[in-house]
């Protein structure tokens, strides 16, 4: 009888690992089946499943087009159709639809779309809702508020290079009295008859 303690591979399924480079009796001595010179007989050329020899490459040849956002937001779908199984005194959130199996992950963000019909008043807090959505809650006298995406952008770091100098403003001269240089003396004219010639 087949069981689990006397399962055995199928015959050849399973073969010895074929010893290289153990002396030329064995078949496969001195250059170990890798030839003599050139590439395939260099380590480190295995193992890579994508080279094809040379040629352009499948990755490179595949044409490309449009890009994945890196902050991507996925939001969780919730329809008017499911509000029949809310109860209308509690308020419609992320932890509420949790708890009815609605919505999963750690932080899940919400989207009501208005698919359906609303049978009562409710207090809707989500990430997002569409207009359609909107007006038929608040028709049936119920409230909308829209929760923020995420926690708030840091401020980007300034650029590591240097700032351009600033020029102080210089202060006002302040009006100052001019000292006047004093008046040279006049000389005095000679006394007539001092230095006459005789």
């Amino acid at each position: 009888m087949l069981e689990l303690n006397n399962l055995r591979a199928a015959r050849g399924a399973r073969r010895n690992t074929k010893r290289l480079g153990r002396g030329p009796g064995s078949g496969q001595g001195t250059t170990a089946g890798r030839g003599y010179k050139g590439q395939g007989s260099r380590s480190g050329v295995g193992g890579r499943n994508w080279f094809e020899g040379g040629q352009m490459p499948l990755y490179r040849r595949v044409p490309k087009r449009g890009f994945v956002p890196r902050n991507r937001v996925e939001n969780q779908i919730v329809n008017l159709s499911d509000f029949e199984r809310f109860d209308a005194s509690r308020e419609i959130d992320a932890e509420y639809l949790r708890e009815l199996g609605m919505v999963s992950g750690p932080e899940p963000k919400v989207k009501v779309l208005g698919s359906g019909e609303v049978n009562g008043a409710f207090r809707v807090k989500v990430h997002a809702v569409s207009a359609a959505a909107r007006s038929k809650i608040e028709e049936k006298g119920g409230t909308v508020e829209i929760l923020p995406y995420g926690r708030p952008k840091q401020e980007r770091k300034k650029s590591k290079g240097k700032a351009a100098p600033t020029t102080k403003a210089e202060p006002a001269p302040t009006a100052k009295a001019e000292a006047t240089p004093p008046a040279k003396a006049e000389a005095a004219p000679p006394e007539s008859g001092a230095h006459d010639d005789k």
